[in-house]
């Protein structure tokens, strides 16, 4: 008789890549890079402040994943899909700023189903979608907070799980 597997516990960041990215083409730029490194069931959860390039990185995903429709903030619809051009996966793009539960409130919009067939990007998505799936990309994009005109954004990626342990994450530092 075989014995049981172990349980899985939390998967653990995988080291980080850091990326200073210095005008919103740069960071539309990297995303249309990113986007060769998705699949379908990948979960990309994008952290920054108001303003910070969330959307802008999101625009080039989909302009890198040959999506329709104009990659555009879902902050009062909370999720849009933009279904593929081509024979690429859809891109999901999820606004979670408004909505204060975990995956509980997040239910309703069936991430979990769309998943394994889609690229789900989730802005605010810290605390909210980690359940979702213990493969996922962390974005932490900082930019200087305050009366400033500094484009100037430090973009951390953070690859955790199984999927991100055999991705290069470096490519996108070029």
């Amino acid at each position: 008789m075989e014995a049981p597997a172990a349980p899985q516990g939390p998967a653990e960041p995988l080291p980080a890549v850091e990326i200073t990215v210095t005008s919103p083409d740069q960071m539309r730029e990297l995303g249309r890079t990113l986007a060769k490194l998705l699949r379908a069931g990948d979960l990309v959860m994008l952290t920054g402040e108001l303003g910070a390039g969330k959307t802008t990185l999101t625009r080039g995903l989909g302009e890198g994943l040959g999506v329709r429709g104009a990659v555009t903030s879902p902050t009062f619809v909370i999720a849009r899909v933009h279904p593929s051009l081509g024979d690429g996966p859809p891109l999901v793009h999820v606004d979670a700023y408004r909505l204060s539960g975990g995956l509980d409130e997040m239910e309703d919009l069936d991430l979990d189903v769309s998943l394994p067939e889609s690229v789900i990007v989730v802005e605010w998505g810290e605390g909210k979608v980690e359940e979702l799936t213990d493969d996922r990309l962390q974005i932490l994009i900082h930019r200087a907070v305050g009366d400033t005109t500094d484009e100037v954004r430090h973009v951390t990626l953070t690859g955790i799980g199984e999927r991100w342990a055999a991705a290069d994450l470096s490519v996108l530092a070029v």
